[in-house]
């Protein structure tokens, strides 16, 4: 197989879904799915173009209430283009007779090929060839090239292209009960050779206008073009002559303009003028490629065997065209579901805990301008801080455009069909990931202008946050945190309690603890200057942090009789699943809920909470902040905390399997294996059952790159230097990387028996490497080469 491609052969109407989404193409400012040109929305496809960070919000009437959702926009369809050979129908896949179908995703260039022949009512067989990219040079421009081959026949074909604003957002089955007319005001018009499509979403008032060209080689073979009008609708019909064996194509170019764009007078012009002034398809293909070709010298990660390649590669393939240095630009998050689909309502999560690690290491600046996202929204955190009575920051579960909580408040049950409350509000815990973005970005980069800046301030106003959520119980003399949930989202409250939430969830007691140390750490590294001035600003006192670092050393932490972490207190009291019952159900939520039960009666977990604190904590971290709140570790204890939890987790998110893999690598290198495999091809084979047709999966796509680095090679920022420690999976024999630690570019080859460093001709003087324990100063132009002992202890 061809590292470098996705193939899929053959027309699948039942897998067409999840074919769009997987060769959806994009630059970081938009995207466009990969459905057919000639396709509508319907049961089988489902065109979709969103830009980053364009949201709109709609009230819709739900279960008898009044539900405000705000929704990433799908926006009018560039792609329409469609043919008819004489006496025929407008073509489709669904009812033409296929000689031939092949749809190649080809990653180096960042092309959808598509290849397809027909044989049409007469008998006529025709060929078709099209390209289609979405470039990455120009981050406004969209083309699709496509050449037509008549094999066996003369005469003329008919081709349309339109423009397209009769769009909805509908990708999302259990979503179609609500609105998602969410443009309005449409317009279209005709500038010289040109044809335009204007449009306004209905709340937040953004103009998005596009502007498309068609040209047809050789020029003898296009008739005069026809155009239709209407109001949300644009379309320009050409008629070809063809003659039997030779092609013609038709390039079609499109810019994509917002109101929200820089440096433009209006959407309008901007859109008129990048669409005329856009080079031909082999001139902007060769841009294209040439903006690819310089990240994947960045991304580079290089494994043995052609699957896993192709599919690490994939995986990065995506998460750049979601978050390119196009977004460097932008005021955007990072959406759990890419810019690939409409699920999760294009809403920021926690998931930059598990995309933004592998950035920093390769894109810092992507990096910073994410962090700066949440930075731009401490207003509305504070505010929503003391609307709950706290202090500091509070980041909501789910964000979109301004940083207000969109966090649903009712959930439907696809199996039951029922509507029903949802909690998941109290997931307190983005704060905590907020917070070890913004440190591990420093500890990586060094960078102490950001940590000035932006780190030192998001690390402050979330550890205030959480320090305000604790209280001290006077029967134990301990700090407790109340009414919350952890990253399980089985259980959002006690059986049969009045209200929901959990108290002294164990994942978010010790990241509070884990934070508010980084947060004093930070503000001692600042300059004084700095540190006097962020104190003044935030109103920050001596008896505050004092305060912080009592919490640090009387924090609550409950365990279970054998001595595993409990997820909170009271989880011993949970009853056991029937594991055999449910086996192979990963959304064990909805399966209880439809029988009149619900997960928060027993010890199952949807996915990692407690095992969270392996994967982002090293066992030695974890140890000396247990031991610094009082409690004796067991040397046994990480081991059995896994297996206990391992046992209970159904894996209803994708993201489970990461850290699973994660907190096996060393103690059960088969086991990390199998979910490494699992969550690498989470998308691929679609393993939560038809979601990845709604958009993929970012976080868990962006953790199986940084398994592999990070984890595998036990890659970590220290104070004296960048360490490693690398044991590799059996299955992994050789892998090969390069990365940028403190303004240094390493490239990193490691195998069984021994890592190979070596610096290139750039960065600072000097930067400090340690393998297995052995430091070494790297300078500018240098390598080194550390054998690797046979056997090394647990991370």
């Amino acid at each position: 197989m061809n590292p470098w491609s996705l193939v899929y052969e053959g027309f699948d109407p039942d897998q067409e879904g999840r074919r769009e989404a997987l060769c959806t193409l994009g630059n970081g400012r938009f995207a466009t799915r990969g459905a057919a040109p000639e396709s509508v929305a319907d049961d089988v496809h489902y065109p979709g173009t969103y830009v980053a960070g364009c949201y709109d919000r709609l009230t819709s009437s739900v279960a008898g209430h009044q539900v405000t959702n705000e929704d990433m926009v799908n926006l009018p369809n560039w792609l329409p283009l469609t043919f008819a050979t004489p006496d025929g129908d407008w073509f489709s896949p669904r009812s033409a007779d296929l000689l031939d179908y092949r749809q190649e995703l080809d990653l180096w260039h960042g092309v959808l090929h598509r290849r397809l022949r027909f044989r049409d009512a007469a008998g006529r067989v025709t060929s078709v060839r099209q390209r289609r990219l979405v470039s990455m040079a120009d981050p406004f421009v969209a083309a699709l090239e496509t050449t037509f081959t008549a094999e066996d026949w003369s005469g003329p074909l008919r081709v349309a292209s339109a423009l397209d604003g009769r769009v909805v957002n509908g990708g999302v089955p259990r979503y179609r009960d609500l609105r998602g007319d969410h443009l309005t005001g449409h317009a279209t018009g005709i500038e010289g050779a040109l044809t335009w499509l204007r449009a306004r979403t209905r709340s937040s008032g953004v103009e998005v206008v596009l502007a498309a060209r068609l040209r047809v080689t050789p020029r003898e073979c296009a008739g005069q073009p026809e155009i239709a009008q209407g109001d949300d609708r644009v379309t320009e019909t050409r008629v070809l002559a063809l003659e039997r064996g030779r092609p013609v194509t038709v390039t079609k170019t499109v810019s994509l303009v917002t109101s929200r764009d820089h440096a433009i007078a209006d959407a309008w012009s901007g859109a008129v003028r990048s669409a005329r002034r856009a080079p031909g398809f082999a001139t902007l293909l060769k841009r294209h490629a040439t903006a690819w070709r310089g990240l994947w010298g960045r991304a580079r990660l290089e494994v043995s065997g052609a699957h896993i390649q192709r599919d690490i590669r994939l995986n990065t393939f995506h998460l750049l065209q979601t978050l390119s240095p196009h977004t460097a630009d932008l005021d955007v998050g990072v959406p759990a579901r890419g810019l690939h689909g409409e699920a999760y309502r294009g809403h920021v999560f926690w998931d930059e805990l598990f995309v933004l690690p592998w950035l920093s290491l390769r894109f810092p600046e992507i990096v910073q301008s994410l962090l700066r996202y949440r930075l731009r929204r401490l207003p509305e955190a504070r505010a929503t801080a003391r609307a709950l009575g706290l202090r500091g920051s509070m980041f909501p579960w789910q964000s979109g455009s301004d940083g207000r909580d969109e966090t649903q408040r009712l959930h439907l049950n696809p199996r039951s069909g029922r509507w029903n409350p949802d909690n998941s509000r109290l997931q307190r815990h983005v704060g905590l990931a907020v917070g070890y973005n913004a440190w591990l970005h420093y500890a990586i980069t060094g960078d102490m202008e950001f940590l000035t800046g932006t780190g030192a301030r998001l690390l402050v106003e979330t550890a205030r946050f959480f320090a305000s959520l604790v209280r001290l119980d006077p029967v134990s003399a301990r700090y407790e945190i109340h009414g919350v949930m952890g990253p399980d989202e089985y259980h959002d409250g006690y059986p049969g309690a009045a209200s929901p939430g959990l108290d002294n969830n164990a994942y978010t007691n010790i990241m509070t603890v884990w934070l508010l140390l980084r947060a004093r750490q930070a503000l001692d590294l600042l300059p004084r200057r700095a540190r006097e001035e962020l104190r003044r600003r935030l109103d920050l006192t001596d008896a505050e942090t004092e305060r912080w670092e009592e919490i640090t050393r009387r924090m609550r932490v409950d365990f279970l009789p054998d001595g595993v972490i409990s997820q909170f207190s009271g989880y011993e009291k949970l009853a056991e699943l029937d594991w055999e019952r449910y086996a192979g159900v990963r959304r064990l939520d909805r399966a209880l809920n439809a029988e009149g039960d619900s997960t928060n009666r027993y010890q199952a977990s949807k996915q990692a909470d407690v095992l969270m604190l392996f994967y982002l904590l090293t066992a030695g971290e974890l140890r000396r902040i247990l031991e610094r709140l009082g409690y004796p570790i067991a040397p046994d204890m990480v081991r059995r905390t896994v297996h206990h939890y391992l046992a209970r987790t159904s894996h209803g998110s994708t993201l489970s399997a990461v850290v699973h893999a994660w907190v096996l690598a060393r103690a059960d290198r088969a086991g990390s294996w199998r979910f490494f495999t699992e969550t690498l091809t989470g998308d691929l084979n679609d393993v939560q059952g038809g979601t990845t047709a709604e958009g993929i999966h970012l976080g868990a796509m962006a953790g199986t790159l940084d398994l592999v680095e990070r984890c595998y090679l036990d890659l970590e920022p220290r104070p004296d230097g960048l360490h490693l420690n690398p044991v590799l999976p059996a299955r992994l024999t050789t892998l090969s990387l390069c990365l940028r630690y403190r303004g240094a570019e390493l490239a990193i080859e490691a195998g069984p028996a021994q890592v190979r460093i070596t610096r290139a001709d750039d960065g600072p003087p000097t930067v400090d490497v340690a393998v297995t324990g052995r430091h070494v100063r790297l300078r500018r132009g240098e390598s080194h080469t550390f054998p690797l002992p046979a056997h090394r202890d647990e991370r």
